[in-house]
């Protein structure tokens, strides 16, 4: 990728069509800021995995050596797309130089932000640069991208036109709840009868433990008490025993408590737990951003876990579907996730998608990638 010194986007306005790589510096000057927050507002599918919120924490966090460059692209001026770059050698296990979209294990989400009618010309642009700019890449890869959403489709009609190819070299299904009844509909149909007296005979017992509440927060209200208590949550199960912890890691930590702060001055958060006597027994994240919304985290209490109070906790989040202007919520969760997917009843089709850069001999070796990696595969 070209890179351009910091301070650049300040110097002078963008040309129509412009694609300009920019800093994080330059990410945060205001004038760049404010055209961001107007391209979240009119983007045509919501990713806030690279809103400013999410995007600058997570930057600051995990590319200590300043090696991203988000490509902002520009339509008569105004900023039009956006999305995080980086050069990468590291391949699904292997050494093979590329260029890719960005991300970090704790964002789900790689869809670039693109004002609504602009998809094909956003990736008209993007993969020209690329084409002008491959360096050691053999070609570019794009993670992450829902496949009905209408950025992965325009960018299959932009793939065929240029008769450029390309191949999804991973795909994932993850549990979607979507609906237009209420959440008790919903219920209804989700859980057998037999499922949902358990479910209410599990939360009858717990009960009998202390006093059992229902807790749902937007903004910041007491938000660092609750942060602080989600962390010490999550980092006291299996997680914690693993490693794997938001707690476990000060990047992550850091990352945790900057973007629910984040999230709540944008707007965009809501806290819900479940509490015994006052304390958590479970407790979930969701980032709201219309028409979705992202469950983002979750942690319960494994000293109470034949009450299922995870499971209970969800069954209150199906309230989702009942917010204005939120059509679906995406789980976030690995596919074949044994709770979430027994309750949330259809599924968000995710695919990374790799596609041939540079001229005809880089092209070429892309295609022996290509038929190398969709061959057909004996049965094991």
């Amino acid at each position: 990728m070209e890179m351009q010194p910091a301070g650049s986007f300040a110097r002078a306005a963008a040309a129509p069509g412009e694609l300009r790589l920019l800093t994080l510096a330059e990410l945060t000057e205001p004038a760049f800021l404010a055209s961001w927050e107007r391209l979240v507002a009119r983007a045509s599918e919501p990713n806030p995995f690279f809103e400013p919120w999410f995007l600058l924490p997570s930057l600051r966090g995990f590319d200590a050596a300043g090696a991203v460059r988000v490509a902002a692209w520009f339509d008569g001026g105004r900023l039009a797309g956006l999305l995080p770059l980086q050069r990468s050698a590291a391949y699904y296990g292997h050494r093979v130089p590329h260029l890719c979209g960005w991300l970090h294990p704790n964002a789900f989400g790689g869809v670039p932000l693109i004002a609504a009618g602009h998809e094909e010309a956003f990736w008209r642009a993007l993969l020209a640069h690329c084409d002008r700019h491959p360096g050691a890449a053999l070609f570019a890869h794009f993670p992450l991208l829902p496949a009905e959403g209408p950025a992965h489709a325009a960018l299959l009609r932009v793939l065929a036109a240029e008769g450029r190819a390309h191949y999804a070299s991973a795909e994932e299904t993850r549990a979607l709840l979507a609906g237009t009844s209420g959440a008790a509909d919903y219920l209804a149909h989700a859980l057998s009868p037999k499922k949902r007296k358990e479910l209410r005979r599990q939360r009858n017992r717990l009960a009998e433990e202390g006093a059992l509440t229902i807790e749902r927060l937007e903004g910041d209200e007491d938000l660092a008490a609750w942060t602080a208590e989600f962390l010490a949550l999550e980092a006291a199960g299996w997680k914690g025993e693993a490693g794997s912890a938001l707690a476990c890691a000060p990047a992550t930590q850091a990352l945790f408590a900057e973007t629910l702060e984040g999230a709540a001055a944008a707007g965009r958060l809501e806290r819900l737990a479940l509490r015994l006597d006052g304390r958590a027994v479970a407790m979930l994240v969701n980032f709201i951003t219309p028409p979705g919304a992202f469950s983002f985290k979750t942690a319960f209490d494994e000293a109470y876990a034949r009450f299922s109070p995870g499971m209970l906790l969800q069954l209150e989040n199906l309230a989702l579907i009942e917010r204005p202007g939120v059509r679906w919520a995406d789980s976030c969760a690995a596919e074949g996730h044994p709770m979430i997917e027994r309750l949330w009843r259809d599924g968000r089709r995710m695919v990374s998608r790799n596609i041939a850069i540079g001229g005809p001999l880089r092209r070429a070796a892309f295609r022996l990638l290509m038929a190398y990696e969709t061959r057909p595969r004996r049965p094991s």
